[in-house]
């Protein structure tokens, strides 16, 4: 039990941890995490990257995590394949790692959120 409760707490400061670092990034929009080991924040993708996407046959989202792993080495599922409302876009982004490294690792996506953005305005 005592290991279990241990388990818990720490899942239960991740997902807090994730919420708070994703939704301080302006465009990315995390609701509260209750009992899973993942975080589906939605992001804005802006509609010159959105365009760009299609253009390539790719959805927007997928367009994003590729790109995420090409700067940053990070892989996220998107969230096309959830069954997301249409014309909303999100990542999908596990809580398993240990905090330290998740803590740097949504620093890395935030840090390349804000360059997408920037870059595709």
């Amino acid at each position: 039990m005592k290991e279990k409760e241990t388990l818990l707490r720490n899942l239960a400061e991740k997902a807090k941890i994730t919420e708070k670092i994703l939704n301080q990034t302006p465009g990315i929009y995390c609701n509260p995490i209750q009992g899973a080991l993942y975080a589906f924040p939605r992001i804005q993708i802006p509609d010159r990257a959105i365009k760009l996407a299609q253009d390539r046959g790719q959805e927007p989202d997928d367009f994003f995590c590729h790109l995420l792993l090409e700067d940053t080495g990070i892989v996220l599922s998107s969230g096309n394949s959830f069954g997301q409302i249409a014309g909303t876009y999100h990542i999908r982004i596990t809580l398993l790692h240990p905090i330290d490294e998740l803590r740097s690792i949504l620093q890395k996506i935030t840090q390349f959120h804000m360059r997408f953005l920037a870059e595709y305005a």
